[in-house]
């Protein structure tokens, strides 16, 4: 099973991009208006051939990989948002005291 917000928000933005009302969706797939509706709401959860079929009805294609590479540390996420807030300056001042303590451990494993 797809996890429901994410069918839910699959479908809904397909049947947005292509313009279509959920009686219009409804009725290309023989379904009706209030289960499109239930499924837009998180109400079920529909399998990802379901949730293919509903996506090809609005004239789009549903595209599913896997990706190898890992998930993001939490610790590292929020190091970055703190980034963010910083001023221009103040994250060039961290790149140049990073760029020196790297510089500063080469120097040091050079000299032993």
């Amino acid at each position: 099973m797809l996890a429901a917000v994410e069918a839910r928000r699959l479908v809904k933005e397909a049947r947005r991009r292509a313009g279509l009302t959920q009686a219009q969706l409804a009725e290309r797939v023989g379904t009706t208006q209030s289960a499109i509706a239930r499924l837009e709401a998180g109400g079920t959860e529909p399998s990802l051939s379901r949730v293919d079929v509903l996506i090809r009805a609005c004239g789009l294609s549903l595209a599913v990989e896997l990706d190898d590479r890992p998930p993001v540390d939490p610790d590292e996420w929020d190091r970055a948002l703190r980034n963010l807030d910083l001023s221009v300056e103040e994250r060039l001042q961290n790149v140049v005291a990073a760029a020196r303590f790297i510089a500063a451990g080469r120097r040091s494993r050079a000299v032993r």
